[in-house]
């Protein structure tokens, strides 16, 4: 792959899209994670209006691909479950969830920020993010991962919710199988969330209320301290020009030139 950054190959998942610093000084790197049965190629648009726009021109980006899916027959980062607008009586009446596939997503997403690293750009200028299962695979990796968690630029959520998080408490368990100290994250790294008032494939349920994903992040240390949270009013499950404008002023906070 040409750049500054090589980035790793794997059997049966299309290479990721890099698209260097616009300015030949590449300074920061941002990670961003296309949805279910979809790919870089259909959201690169979103690094080409930054680019074109003159936006963050010292910052890479790189659009990784998930792998195709035989149960979804599409591209996907862990196979879906339903998400019931109504919340579970009982935790174990939840449907279950494909940890196995999710946690396989975060040790590549690992291998994305190893090679960065490798390249000369330290963790603290890497900024993770995602739309839909995007924001789900790198919230998750924020929380869980062994390299990582607590250590990147920032994370962006847009779009998605909080996996693991239907009461049965697997994301305090990993952290704690993983050897994290505290299943609370000691740290300051900012985290941007979006989600639109119309979003008809997320239910509102998973965003707020006491069992929402609002909610479930404070214990885990994500609280209005770090968070940005954002709601865009009419917006289905889609991304607009508002969400990228605030997304850029974000990133912009986030990675600023050095």
């Amino acid at each position: 792959m040409s750049g500054r950054i090589q980035l790793p190959s794997e059997h049966r998942r299309e290479d990721p899209i890099y698209k260097p610093a616009t300015s030949g000084n590449e300074t920061a790197v941002f990670i961003f994670v296309h949805g279910l049965a979809d790919s870089a190629a259909a959201i690169e648009n979103v690094a080409d209006q930054f680019q074109q726009g003159g936006k963050l021109p010292h910052m890479s980006w790189i659009l990784p691909n998930a792998k195709y899916n035989n149960i979804t027959m599409d591209k996907a980062w862990f196979t879906p479950n339903s998400l019931p607008y109504l919340k579970p009586s009982r935790p174990e009446l939840a449907p279950d969830e494909d940890e196995e596939g999710m946690l396989e997503t975060v040790a590549y997403f690992e291998s994305l920020i190893d090679a960065c690293i490798e390249s000369g750009i330290p963790a603290n200028r890497i900024v993770i993010g995602g739309f839909s299962q995007g924001h789900c695979m790198t919230l998750l990796t924020h929380i869980v991962s062994e390299k990582y968690s607590g250590k990147l630029a920032g994370v962006a959520g847009l779009l998605g919710y909080l996996v693991l998080s239907d009461g049965k408490k697997r994301l305090e368990g990993i952290r704690k199988e993983r050897n994290f100290e505290t299943t609370e994250l000691q740290s300051d790294v900012p985290v941007f969330l979006a989600r639109g008032s119309k979003d008809e494939f997320i239910p509102k349920r998973l965003w707020e209320g006491p069992d929402g994903m609002l909610e479930r992040l404070v214990p885990l240390g994500i609280d209005d301290k770090v968070r940005e949270v954002h709601v865009y009013e009419g917006l289905t499950h889609t991304l607009n020009g508002p969400i990228l404008r605030d997304l850029c002023t974000w990133l912009e906070k986030v990675v600023p030139p050095v």
